[in-house]
Parts: C-alpha cells; sequence; structure tokens
C-alpha cells in the first residue's frame, strides 16, 4: 500500500510539473508498468545475459512469450516459419494497436557492466543495439494496456510481437509477408538511444546478397595455369564496387563481408564468397545502385573466366513517417517528463565517454523537441520500415546510453545491463502504453494517423525483397 501510494504521489506531482492532466487510466497504466517492473527488468537482463544472436533466440524468445501467455495473452509461436517468432493477443475487437519487440544481440560484443571494455566471454556475442530492452519493454506496455481492457476501461485488441532476426535477416519481412498485419490500426515500435524523442525521422532502404564465384583448383606455383581463381574474380569485383562509391549519390552506402576467399596459400581458390550490403535514402535510389552492383559480377567473373551466382538473402524499405502519430506521443513524453540520474550513473555514463574517446558529457534525459523530418537523415536501416508500409507506425526513441555512444558498440552492452538501461526500459514502456490508450479512446485520432499514412504512401505498392522462406539455418 506504502508503494502504491508513493507512486501515486511522484504521478501526481509530475503532471504538475508539467502542467498537464495525467488521467486516470493513465495513472493506472504507470501504475501497471511499476508492478511489473521487477520481472520486467529480470527477463531484460535474462536477455542480455543469454545474448542470442539472429534466429538463434530460443531462449529469450521463450522469456517473453511465456511471461505474455502468463499475463492471460493468447500466444502463437513459431509464425511465419521462423521457430523465434511470435504474435500475442489479448482483446476483441476494434480498434486493434500492436507494439514490436526484437531480442537479438551482436556477434562479438561481450562486455560486463563495466565502464571499461571487459568481455563476459571472450569473443561472445552482447546487445549492442540494446534489444535486450526493446522486447521487455515493448512487452510491459502490452500488458498495461491489456490490464486496461480486462477492466473495462478500454475497448479493443492489444498485440505485442515477437520479432528475431532484426540484425542480421529481418524476420519482420517474412512476418509482413505472412499478413499479420493486415488487421492491425496502429503500429509502435521503440529503440534505445542516446536521446529520447518521438522519431519522425525515416531510415535507410536496403538490400542484402551474396556473390559466389566458381572456378578450378590447381596447384598455385607447379601449374598455376590449370586453375582459374574464384579469389581472383572476388577482388575484381569488390575493386569494382569500390571504383564505384566516386559514382554514387552522397545518400548511398555500400558495405562488403568477404565470407570465403580461399583456404590455402599454395591452392588456386575455386570458390569465393562475398556478403554484399547496398542502401539509400529511399528503396526507389537504392534499387538501380543494386542493379548496377549485380551486373560488376558478371563482368568480374569475365575477367577471371569463372562462373558466379548471385542469390537475394533480404531487403528491407525506409520508415514511412507518421508525424501525427508523432506529435501524439511527444504530448505524452511532455507529460512523462525527463530521465532523472544518480551521481553514480553520471559518473558511469562519462568513465564510458573516458574510454570510447568521447567529450565526458555524461547522459542526457531531456526530452527533445519534435524536430522537422528530413529528406535525407542518414543513419542506418530497420525491418520496421517494412511494417510501415503496411500499416502507420509511431516510432520512439529512449536514452539508454551516454552522450555520443559509439553504437553497435561494447558501450552500449554495458548500459543495458544495469540501471541506466533499466530507467530507460521503464520508460520506454510507460511513454508507449500511455499514448496507445489515447487511440483507444479517440477514433479521430487513428483516422488521422491513417490518412497521413496512406497520403505518404501514395500510390506505392508495397513488395517483399525476399525469395523463400526465412533462412533461419544460415548463421
Amino acid at each position: 500500500m506504502k508503494q502504491f501510494l508513493f507512486i501515486l504521489l511522484t504521478i501526481l506531482f509530475s503532471s504538475l510539473v508539467y502542467s498537464q492532466k495525467m488521467d486516470k487510466t493513465k495513472q493506472e497504466i504507470i501504475l501497471s508498468v511499476e508492478n511489473h517492473k521487477d520481472e520486467i527488468l529480470s527477463i531484460s537482463d535474462k536477455i542480455w545475459e543469454l545474448a542470442e544472436i539472429s534466429f538463434q533466440e530460443f531462449e529469450s524468445s521463450k522469456l517473453l512469450s511465456d511471461y505474455a501467455e502468463k499475463n492471460g495473452f493468447y500466444v502463437e509461436r513459431g509464425v511465419a516459419g521462423m521457430p523465434t517468432a511470435f504474435v500475442a493477443t489479448y482483446g476483441t475487437g476494434k480498434p486493434i494497436i500492436s507494439v514490436l519487440g526484437e531480442f537479438d544481440a551482436l556477434p562479438g560484443l561481450s562486455q560486463d557492466t563495466s565502464p571499461i571494455k571487459k568481455p563476459l566471454i571472450e569473443g561472445g556475442n552482447g546487445h549492442g543495439c540494446g534489444h535486450n530492452m526493446f522486447g521487455a519493454a515493448s512487452l510491459a506496455s502490452a500488458i498495461a494496456i491489456k490490464e486496461q481492457i480486462e477492466k473495462g476501461n478500454l475497448d479493443g485488441t492489444i498485440k505485442f510481437y515477437g520479432t528475431p532476426s532484426e540484425e542480421k535477416f529481418f524476420g519482420k519481412i517474412w512476418m509482413v509477408e505472412a499478413g499479420l498485419w493486415n488487421d492491425v490500426d496502429v503500429n509502435f515500435s521503440w529503440h534505445p538511444a542516446a536521446n529520447t524523442e518521438a522519431d519522425v525521422q525515416t531510415s535507410l532502404a536496403l538490400i542484402d546478397f551474396k556473390v559466389e564465384f566458381f572456378g578450378q583448383a590447381a596447384h598455385a606455383s607447379m601449374d598455376p595455369w590449370n586453375g582459374r581463381s574464384a579469389s581472383d574474380a572476388l577482388e575484381l569485383y569488390t575493386t569494382g564496387i569500390n571504383y564505384y562509391r566516386e559514382h554514387v549519390k552522397p545518400t548511398v552506402r555500400m558495405h562488403y563481408h568477404i565470407q570465403d576467399g580461399g583456404q590455402v596459400v599454395n591452392v588456386v581458390p575455386d570458390y569465393s564468397k562475398v556478403w554484399v550490403r547496398v542502401r539509400d535514402t529511399k528503396r526507389s535510389g537504392m534499387k538501380p545502385v543494386y542493379e548496377r552492383v549485380v551486373e560488376m559480377a558478371e563482368g568480374a567473373a569475365i575477367l577471371a573466366n569463372v562462373n558466379y551466382k548471385v542469390s537475394l538473402i533480404s531487403g528491407i524499405y525506409e520508415v514511412l513517417v507518421n508525424r501525427t502519430g508523432g506529435e501524439l506521443l511527444q504530448k505524452n513524453l511532455e507529460l512523462l517528463g525527463p530521465i532523472e540520474y544518480t551521481k553514480e550513473e553520471i559518473k558511469f555514463a562519462k568513465d564510458i565517454q573516458a574510454s570510447t574517446g568521447k567529450p565526458e558529457l555524461g547522459i542526457d534525459g531531456t526530452i527533445k523537441p519534435l524536430r522537422e523530418t528530413l529528406e535525407n537523415p542518414g543513419g542506418g536501416s530497420t525491418d520496421v520500415g517494412d511494417v510501415s508500409w503496411n500499416v502507420p507506425n509511431i516510432n520512439l526513441g529512449v536514452t539508454t546510453a551516454p552522450i555520443d555512444t559509439p553504437w553497435h558498440s561494447w558501450a552500449v552492452v554495458a548500459c543495458g545491463g544495469m540501471s541506466i538501461g533499466h530507467k530507460g526500459t521503464i520508460y520506454a514502456a510507460k511513454a508507449m502504453a500511455i499514448t496507445m490508450s489515447d487511440l483507444y479512446r479517440n477514433d479521430k485520432l487513428i483516422r488521422d494517423i491513417t490518412k497521413e499514412y496512406k497520403e505518404r504512401k501514395g500510390s506505392e505498392v508495397y513488395e517483399a525483397m525476399i525469395d523463400g522462406p526465412a533462412p533461419i539455418n544460415q548463421n
């Protein structure tokens, strides 16, 4: 009872500070998140420890889906042909609102909760993008809404999507292709970040493909003239990509990773393989660059007198922004107020900055104003983009790491397993859930969000960039 009163007083005080009224439903939603806080953070920490990579997130997926089931959700596991993908549903009828949860880690980023680089397992995996927090916070927001539906305070359906392999193969594409968002009115997504804001920026469209070259092995010294080098073709191919960089627009990004360039020095290699990635701000700009880079594979094969094969892995769209949804989310961020940090947490942040060669500016929990949506914001890519081309999507970024932290690094892993990450996790859950409550109670908001979605999408017909089932056994 004392804890209940303390939380209630905190909520009321926060409301007064920001000169806005937090209604009873939102107060109850925040209490719900607080009531589940210990278990949600325990799940986040366990996923952080497991650090399972793409399509291998069996325990992480189970932790989230089991807790959803324990809290009254109907859970469908193994959806869209992916064993670690699931959908948890509660309620009936409209509106149907969904929230995304990710939980895959990155290879080679194992790290203790220390502000200096200190792997828990040398060469092990780590949550360098904070996905342990992503799934846990999203589930907490879904549970808070579920409890309001259960009480009769809200009408409709809440869905929590467990989405695997965001870091490598982009599992959401196969979930979209399976029609899992066909009946959803609005989708929510958040991501760990170095600041807190309603995210109204797009991302980069991306396409992944594999190029293989097939030659003829021979002794590299005794009779190299009998060989046809697949490695020569690979080098010619990557050289072509690198010369092409001068002649693409500044928004384009091209990367490659040589996966097989031959096994020993005294054999002319008869096989080589490279994984290639092309990005641009829009799919329409990415596609011609992709087609040109694919053509280069044939040229390299001709030069080296070998055969070649190009295989599509997957491709994702840029995020379709929804400013109407962002404006609604912004109001609720201002209602919640900033994240506050202890002296110890600020010192931890500054120590991380010192360790990574950054200015020791600490950590920023303030609420950023809603920014203008830029035509070419740069940044990374996400399969949330594919979801956003099929249903109106509202994006949130929440502080879980210090200012200017290198992302996809040990520094993000360190914060994600301690109190800085914990605070961001709980904050994200509250922000999304109270914003969802506005939509359940106001059909016009959903209509306005949907109107903008349709206007931005225009005549574009979504086409999934995949070729066959999810590559669940290709890690």
